[in-house]
């Protein structure tokens, strides 16, 4: 990853977290950063297949228990039928930011 360039940014009252996905894994989990065409982003494995939308919930949920908030709170806002997909995490950003910066030193 270069410079301080990282896979989220803040919006209004949310993050927006970069995810790449792999869906129909053997194990659901978030592994580290992989570089993509937008920048930076965690890499995700799911078990659900990537139609009906069973992705998209899947890493929706994966999120959500990764960084301990309450799924509602988690949702896919771009890049629905792509690999890449921005996730809006709403919530307080300053709290999120520091469990993300934490995440990020796990995974890295």
């Amino acid at each position: 990853m270069g410079g301080d360039e990282q896979p989220w940014r803040t919006g209004d009252g949310c993050v927006i977290v970069r995810v790449r996905v792999t869906p129909k894994s053997s194990l659901e989990a978030i592994e580290g950063i992989t570089p993509t065409a937008e920048g930076p982003a965690f890499a995700a494995r799911v078990r659900a297949i990537p139609a009906g939308g069973e992705a998209n919930a899947a890493i929706e949920k994966l999120v959500a228990n990764w960084l301990k908030v309450p799924k509602s709170t988690v949702r896919v806002t771009h890049g629905p039928k792509s690999r890449v997909k921005s996730l809006t995490v709403s919530g307080e950003t300053d709290c999120l930011e520091q469990r993300l910066s934490a995440k990020l030193k796990k995974v890295e």
